[in-house]
């Protein structure tokens, strides 16, 4: 039903102090036939809403805006190249889901609001390829973002210790582990993770003993395994659960260091044993236990998650859309752009 008086001024342009009581009704009560203009108030969300560009969205004032919660997880390092490398360490790792964790024992971030009509772009990171030759340190995974929200490639894993510095891990969102005793020379580092996204990896092994591991890369979790002296490689660190698309799932685990004939565990969370990281958690890839080219990082991923009553329907990327409950996640494997 139209409202055009109220007394004896026109809505709006009188100076009462009272107010207007607006339709209300659950979400499944909105009007079956609606029309551009429309306002209720919705009692399934808590709020007063608006039909505008053929869907229902909060009523806000001038900019219309609402808020998202995101992961934002980069591609993850490779691994040194030859037994006694370092595994690579997990992309970088962001957050702002609720009593969750950002990457590097960080609190989860403020959730980032978005203005109606405004287009966001979405890049999803690459893993970092393994070293490939003898004894060559692994690349590091590439970026991945949110709008302004980014998170830092992993970094890649050592080479065994032969010629340090220039065989050390790479820092990164997570860092590389670094590769156990070579031929000559003496372990190489461990590289560092970046604050607020990951942890460093573990260094290698410094025994006198033959078959010296390499350390494991860092995790979003936890920091990378140092290279036993006598055992197998070290562990990658754990990654970061998150349970934003419903379920809880752990990314960005590191990658496993070895030896000769044996290997760490990779980092809960993608993190590589003898193996590529898993795509789309930004896992580090493990090391190698035989002279062989390091195995690559796993890609990244980004997940926003919103009100249904919010979400436009418009993006580019083919992003795989979800409900849980009264919210929509998209999880983009791909980069692409969201408009909100």
């Amino acid at each position: 039903m139209a409202i055009s008086k109220i007394g004896s001024n026109a809505l709006g342009t009188g100076s009462d102090t009272g107010s207007i009581t607006l339709p209300s009704g659950t979400t499944a009560q909105r009007p079956s036939s609606p029309v551009e203009g429309m306002v209720r108030y919705n009692t399934t969300e808590g709020y007063a809403e608006t039909y505008s560009s053929g869907r229902w969205v909060e009523f806000y004032g001038n900019p219309k805006q609402y808020t998202v919660s995101y992961l934002v997880v980069a591609g993850g390092g490779g691994s040194g190249s030859y037994a006694r490398a370092g595994g690579g360490g997990a992309g970088g790792y962001r957050s702002s889901v609720s009593g969750e964790s950002s990457g590097g024992g960080a609190v989860a971030e403020d959730p980032s609001p978005l203005l109606v009509g405004t287009t966001y772009t979405i890049t999803v990171g690459a893993g970092g390829a393994g070293g490939v030759g003898a004894e060559v340190v692994g690349s590091d995974g590439q970026d991945s973002a949110f709008s302004s929200i980014i998170s830092s490639g992993g970094g890649g894993g050592a080479r065994p210790g032969i010629a340090p510095p220039s065989s050390n891990g790479r820092s990164g969102g997570s860092g590389g582990g670094g590769g156990g005793f070579g031929l000559s020379g003496s372990p190489s580092d461990a590289g560092a993770g970046t604050t607020g996204q990951g942890y460093a990896g573990g260094t290698g092994s410094s025994s006198s003993v033959s078959n010296n591991p390499g350390g494991g890369g860092g995790g979003a979790g936890g920091v990378g395994q140092n290279g036993p002296d006598t055992t197998n490689g070290g562990n990658g660190g754990v990654g970061v659960a998150s349970a934003i698309t419903g379920s809880s799932v752990y990314r960005a685990g590191g990658g496993a260091g070895s030896r000769f004939g044996a290997s760490g565990t990779g980092g809960n969370g993608g993190g590589g044993t003898i193996s590529a990281g898993t795509d789309y958690t930004g896992g580090g890839g493990g090391a190698p236990t035989t002279n062989i080219n390091g195995y690559p990082g796993g890609s990244g991923v980004v997940i926003l998650r919103m009100a249904t009553s919010n979400y436009s329907g418009t993006t580019t990327g083919s992003p795989t859309v979800t409900t849980d409950g009264s919210a929509t996640i998209l999880t983009f494997t791909s980069s692409g752009t969201y408009t909100a």
